[in-house]
C-alpha cells in the first residue's frame, strides 16, 4: 500500500512571482547578499579602491614627514658648514682668504647631509611599508625635494645676514666677519631625493616581498600512452 500522491493543485511552486493562495501581491525574489552573492569582480574593485586610498594616505604622511625633517637638515647645515670670512676696507668688502675653499665646503656639507637624510628616510619608509608601491616612491622623491628646499631656506634665514655692507659697517674696517650662508650648486637640492630613491630601490630588490612562482603544467596536455600501456592497465590497447 502506498501513500496517495499530492494533487497537482497543491504542489508547491518555486516561482517567486506566483500569487499566493490568500490573494496577496506577488513578492519579488530576494536580492543576492552583498557579501555572499556579490561577484568577485565587484569585490576586487572594492578591495582595490581601499588599497589605493590607503597607499595615498601613507604617501601623504611620508611627504609631510620628510618636509618637516628639512628643518633639521637646515639646522645641521648651518652648524656644520664652514664659514666664509670677509673683511672690509674704506672702499669695499673682500674675502679674507681669496684662496679659501669654505664656499665649496658649504655645498659639500649640504650634499653629504642630504645623502644621509635620504638614505635614512628611505630605510624607515621601507621598514614600515614593505609592500612599497608607486605612491610611496613618488612621496620619497617629492618629500626629499621639499625637505631640501626647506633646509636651504632655513640655513640661509638663520645664518649670517645677507646685507654685507651693513654688517661691515657694524663690525668696522679690518675686522673679519662671516659671509651669508649660500648654496652655490643648486644641483645639491637633488641629493636627498636621489639617495632616497636609490636606497629604497635597493632595499626593495633585496628584501621586498617576492611574487609567487607560476605553476607550469604540461604544455601539450597529458603524454600519449605507449603501445603497451593498455595491456599493463588491463584494458585493450
Amino acid at each position: 500500500m502506498t501513500a496517495p500522491l499530492t494533487p497537482p493543485h497543491h504542489q508547491p511552486s518555486n516561482d517567486p512571482w506566483q500569487k499566493s493562495e490568500t490573494g496577496a501581491a506577488p513578492q519579488p525574489p530576494d536580492p543576492p547578499h552583498a557579501g555572499a552573492g556579490a561577484s568577485p569582480a565587484a569585490a576586487g574593485e572594492q578591495d582595490d579602491g581601499g588599497g589605493v586610498s590607503s597607499e595615498v594616505v601613507r604617501a601623504a604622511v611620508v611627504v609631510l614627514a620628510l618636509t618637516v625633517l628639512g628643518v633639521g637638515l637646515g639646522l645641521l647645515w648651518l652648524w656644520l658648514a664652514p664659514r666664509v670670512p670677509l673683511i672690509s676696507t674704506d672702499k669695499a668688502v673682500f674675502l679674507k682668504d681669496s684662496e679659501g675653499e669654505e664656499a665649496i665646503g658649504a655645498d659639500g656639507t649640504f650634499v653629504l647631509l642630504a645623502l644621509a637624510f635620504g638614505a635614512v628616510g628611505a630605510a624607515l619608509v621601507f621598514w614600515f611599508n614593505r609592500r612599497g608601491g608607486i605612491p610611496l616612491v613618488v612621496a620619497l622623491a617629492l618629500g626629499g625635494l621639499l625637505g631640501s628646499l626647506l633646509a636651504w631656506g632655513t640655513g640661509v634665514w638663520l645664518g649670517p645676514t645677507d646685507d654685507v655692507v651693513e654688517r661691515a659697517r657694524e663690525v668696522g674696517q679690518g675686522v673679519p666677519f662671516d659671509a651669508p650662508l649660500k648654496l652655490g650648486a643648486k644641483g645639491a637640492l637633488l641629493a636627498w631625493p636621489m639617495a632616497a630613491l636609490l636606497v629604497h630601490l635597493g632595499l626593495t630588490a633585496l628584501f621586498g616581498p617576492r611574487d609567487p612562482e607560476p605553476e607550469w603544467g604540461t604544455p601539450y596536455g597529458e603524454p600519449y600512452p605507449g603501445p603497451g600501456a593498455g595491456e599493463r592497465d588491463g584494458t585493450p590497447g
